[in-house]
């Protein structure tokens, strides 16, 4: 279904860098952008996906709605518009719509060439689409860790590397103590390639591979009343798993709303961004909007 702009509902907000975030003062916030369209299907933007040139832009819903887009710039490179929206849903493997319960799509890969690859959190697995036209679909062989993942809480995040390696992990662990798996599917099969420990409250929601080669993780967790709280870490990553954690920023609860996609991309001035999307989990008090970290030089 095609959406004209003039339907769009658009809020701004261009305030200064989040001074009090607790952070490493590794990057620093650059814009955020709120906005809605008057259609059903919109909403619950749980996977993001950035194109080099850092406007046209690719998501998933939770629903199982896959979204295009080009977003506006100001001369001062801070999103100002959300123009050319295009919703259509992710089609199950024999064509058809997706069924009951298959329909929670949570990350979203593109590859060099082309490829579209979905995780989902219900269903657990992960979809092969061969270009953003959604033409065709086939399941990914599962892992074996797949079947013991919970309901609702598995594979939010995932990345592809530039030889087209992906990388996956779930929500949740299984137990308080238990580290995070990040699983890598290359040849045609999962293996676990790293394990994170888990030292807090917050989740593993989105992931993605910078352009510099580093493994970029989006975490956020619930404050109470307070709303939600982010983070970004990156790593680098090696044969052995990954290593030299380095804490991008940490926002306050209520900074900003769900953020559960992350793209990392290079703008014209080489600098690294880091742009979310927020999950309004189809809530009249949550709202879609992204958000963007440019990493300090």
């Amino acid at each position: 279904m095609r959406l004209r702009p003039a339907l769009a509902i658009a809020l701004l907000v261009l305030v200064a860098p989040a001074t009090s975030a607790q952070d490493d003062g590794r990057a620093d916030f650059a814009s955020r952008f709120a906005w809605s369209i008057d259609d059903a299907d919109f909403g619950g933007w749980s996977g993001l996906e950035i194109a080099p040139d850092g406007r046209r832009f690719f998501a998933v819903s939770d629903r199982g709605s896959f979204m295009s887009g080009t977003i506006r710039r100001d001369e001062r490179n801070r999103i100002v518009a959300i123009d050319d929206v295009t919703l259509q849903p992710l089609p199950h493997s024999n064509g058809k719509p997706l069924p009951r319960y298959f329909t929670d799509s949570e990350g979203l890969a593109i590859s060099h060439t082309g490829e579209v690859f979905v995780s989902f959190e219900a269903e657990h697995r992960v979809m092969r689409y061969p270009s953003v036209s959604l033409e065709s679909a086939t399941e990914l062989p599962a892992h074996g860790s797949f079947e013991r993942m919970k309901n609702n809480s598995s594979l939010e995040a995932l990345a592809i590397d530039a030889d087209g390696a992906l990388y996956t992990m779930p929500e949740r662990s299984g137990g308080a103590n238990r580290p995070f798996p990040i699983l890598r599917f290359k040849d045609g099969a999962w293996t676990r390639y790293h394990s994170l420990k888990r030292e807090d409250d917050f989740l593993p929601v989105g992931a993605d591979i910078g352009p510099d080669g580093r493994f970029y993780l989006l975490e956020r967790t619930l404050v109470g009343i307070f709303g939600f709280a982010a983070r970004v870490r990156s790593f680098e990553m090696t044969p052995q798993g990954l290593r030299n954690e380095m804490q991008l920023f940490r926002s306050p609860a209520g900074t900003h709303d769900n953020l559960e996609g992350l793209a990392v991309w290079r703008d014209d001035d080489g600098k690294i961004r880091l742009t979310m999307i927020s999950d309004d989990n189809f809530r009249f008090f949550q709202k879609t909007e992204f958000v963007e970290y440019v990493i300090a030089e």
